[in-house]
């Protein structure tokens, strides 16, 4: 009998929590997280973390199961997801897949290109100069020392930046050189489904969002990790703006206003890069659900 996944895609604030809760329940189903942002349990508000009654809702899998202290890649979850779905899917034919970072879920569904291990030491550097420079340093550096990869990145996305840098400086060779080799077979079937907006709308519904996690603690959640500000895991939107601002550098108004236009950027990037893939089949965020369940029924009934 064939397995399958459904994977859920679409920009942050879409409605991708609450289409992946429907899926599950009407499918009787599990819910594997792919969003990078909300796998760590010190980081909910400023993630949007599925509140209490969404948990208990539908069975989740990979929310806040590690520590921002944890060395955790997308290696890891991609290991960590395979066996998850092999172990789901003794019992389940259908597993849903849901989140907003692109990376996680083709390593879940293509499989990963392997790297060599990092020397000790580059990561360190890497971030001093970071810290020290900004990211138009490390920019300057990957271009140098891989000019392939800097056309495909997004080179704004520090952590994958500072990733590529950390396999050239450790490798000598570059980043690129490792990419696109033969993948494994999965055993198992892919339907994704996207949902979409105009982007009007999407970024209203963002700016929404933001003002929801600021009357939900997300300042108080910052201002609580101010000691481990310098962790790969919190540079990310949401809470390197407010970083800003206890660091003097901006009011709260404007760290809030930040974050709003660089989600939005982040919901660009998102979109871009889903767009590429043509095996997506996209529904308007407001479609009914029965529509997208007839839908799912007819593909695993070819």
């Amino acid at each position: 009998m064939t397995k399958y996944l459904f994977a859920v895609v679409g920009p942050t604030a879409i409605g991708k929590t609450a289409l992946s809760i429907k899926i599950a329940q009407h499918f009787q189903t599990e819910i594997i997280s792919a969003d990078s942002r909300q796998f760590y349990k010190e980081m909910s508000v400023g993630t949007a973390v599925p509140d209490p009654d969404e948990l208990a809702a539908a069975t989740h899998h990979c929310i806040q199961h590690i520590s921002i202290e944890d060395t955790y890649s997308v290696g890891h979850f991609e290991r960590e997801a395979i066996q998850l779905i092999e172990t789901l899917h003794l019992e389940h034919p259908y597993i849903t897949l849901v989140g907003g970072s692109g990376m996680y879920v083709d390593a879940v569904i293509k499989g990963l290109d392997y790297f060599p291990d990092v020397t000790p030491g580059v990561r360190e550097k890497l971030n001093t100069l970071f810290t020290s420079k900004g990211i138009e340093a490390l920019q300057g550096l990957l271009k140098e020392k891989d000019p392939v990869y800097y056309e495909r990145v997004d080179i704004q996305n520090h952590q994958r930046v500072t990733r590529a840098l950390e396999v050239c400086l450790s490798s000598g060779k570059p980043f690129s050189s490792f990419l696109d080799k033969p993948k494994p077979k999965r055993p198992f079937e892919t339907i994704k489904i996207g949902l979409s907006a105009d982007r009007e709308i999407i970024y209203d519904r963002i700016n929404k969002r933001v003002d929801i996690m600021i009357e939900h603690g997300l300042v108080e959640e910052v201002q609580g990790l101010l000691s481990r500000k310098r962790l790969n895991a919190l540079q990310t939107v949401g809470y390197r703006e407010l970083f800003d601002y206890f660091e003097g550098t901006v009011s709260l108004e404007q760290a809030i206003e930040n974050i709003k236009t660089n989600t939005r950027r982040f919901a660009k990037r998102q979109l871009t890069w889903y767009r590429k893939d043509t095996s997506i089949t996209w529904f308007d965020y407001q479609t009914p659900f029965e529509e997208i369940a007839e839908f799912l029924h007819k593909k695993t009934s070819c």
